[in-house]
């Protein structure tokens, strides 16, 4: 596995130099500069911690998480205030954990945000189905909130026992979602469980559209090594037959498909905290991402605090990219969308596409992963399983080590991927 992503790696950068995260950072970031930038804050409180679940979360206490959101706030002004005016974003993401547990001062932290950005195109929020209740929604939108995500999983009770979670209720979650209405109601699903079948899949997905979601997220499930989950993965032969059997249902019911494994009834529905040429991350385990560097924050809530406390940056890692790096970054993420306009790339470093990458565009043609219409790359069916099979490897072998070691080091002296 780590051969396969190296290998990939040195190829694409042209050059044996591993990725490498360093405990350093900028007092001073400049995001002034960077155009389509968008925020993410994370909020890492949860009632109780899902086995499979890999992010930065911890018990919920309502102390901690006053104490948290105290920080949270006063990092939001440490960053914000280092740009004289205020600086134009796309989006707001608010992700975790479970965020709506801080519901009652969410207001707080979007008015923190507004003091120092405009937000252009709304602002988003993770929920678990507990929290989709009448009053919680209504706190959520007079905040501001145009967007939501509910993490389902599935509506198979089968799938959610082996998920450690339990049912879901439809018929609640219609009636409160009837009640008060979003820009993009999301429902996030789980795809490649164990044995998990076409017509589970798709039933899953069409119970999501009929009780009020107009955006579906249909993410892989990824085994990570740190996790307490015993959950076998599906075999390579069988997730492609499902992923590529579920995308052409979806396109022969209309859906359009915004990235990999999202799709939407609805043309103006989106979701996507990911897919952004630039970001500012607030809060633990947030990451920055700018022209030429990379920052992750630490996963230690305490100690996130206590760096707070001293008006200092929460950063644990830096990476400073060089410039083909940089250029696979983007490359990743922006093909996550299933497109690629080289213009925009050509926009962005100011240097061509097709200079630097125009052999491997060539081959996955060539190789039938992509197509190119009017100049515009999309990737094929193929194409796009094979992006999730790399993304998975890239997870396995970059996120979780780095996640591994950040969930037991605070701040570690460095990491090489």
């Amino acid at each position: 596995m780590g051969i396969r992503t190296d290998l990939t790696r040195m190829w694409l950068t042209r050059s044996t130099r591993p990725f490498i995260f360093r405990n350093e950072y900028d007092e001073r970031l400049p995001f002034g500069e960077c155009e389509n930038l968008g925020l993410y804050v994370h909020i890492p409180f949860c009632r109780s911690i899902c086995n499979f679940c890999p992010y930065c979360k911890v018990r919920y206490e309502s102390k901690e998480c006053d104490r948290y959101i105290d920080a949270l706030i006063k990092e939001i002004h440490l960053i914000g205030r280092q740009h004289e005016g205020k600086k134009e974003v796309t989006s707001l993401y608010f992700g975790g954990g479970t965020p709506a547990l801080a519901v009652d001062r969410l207001g707080e932290i979007i008015s923190a945000i507004n003091e120092h950005f405009v937000i252009t195109d709304g602002i988003g929020i993770e929920l678990h189905p507990d929290d989709v209740d009448t009053e919680t929604l209504l706190k959520i939108k007079d905040a501001g909130v145009t967007r939501i995500s509910i993490g389902i999983q599935s509506f198979n009770d089968k799938y959610q026992s082996i998920l450690g979670r339990k049912s879901v209720a439809a018929d609640k979650l219609q009636s409160v979602l009837k009640e008060v209405s979003f820009e993009t109601v999301s429902m996030d699903l789980i795809f490649a469980l164990p044995n998990q079948t076409f017509e589970e899949l798709k039933s899953d997905i069409d119970m999501a559209f009929s009780i009020g979601a107009n955006h579906v997220a249909i993410y892989p499930f990824i085994d990570f090594t740190f996790t307490a989950s015993k959950v076998s993965t599906m075999q390579k032969h069988d997730k492609r037959k499902l992923l590529d059997s579920i995308t052409e249902y979806c396109e022969k019911k209309g859906y359009t498909r915004n990235s990999i494994w999202t799709f939407s009834s609805k043309k103006d529905a989106r979701y996507s905290s990911m897919t952004r040429d630039n970001f500012l991350g607030f809060g633990c385990s947030a990451t920055t991402l700018l022209k030429d560097s990379f920052k992750i924050n630490t996963f230690n809530v305490e100690e996130y605090c206590k760096r707070i406390d001293i008006n200092s940056l929460p950063t644990s890692l830096t990476i400073r990219f060089s410039k083909r790096q940089r250029m696979v970054y983007y490359l990743f993420w922006t093909l996550y969308s299933t497109r690629l306009d080289p213009k925009s790339f050509d926009k962005f470093f100011g240097e061509s596409l097709n200079d630097y990458f125009g052999l491997e565009f060539r081959l996955a043609k060539i190789l039938g992963f992509v197509r190119e219409d009017n100049g515009i790359y999309s990737l094929t069916y193929k194409g796009a399983f094979y992006y999730h099979y790399y993304e998975n490897f890239y997870t396995l072998a970059y996120i979780d080590k780095m996640w591994g070691i950040m969930r037991k080091e605070a701040f570690p002296k460095e990491i090489r991927l």
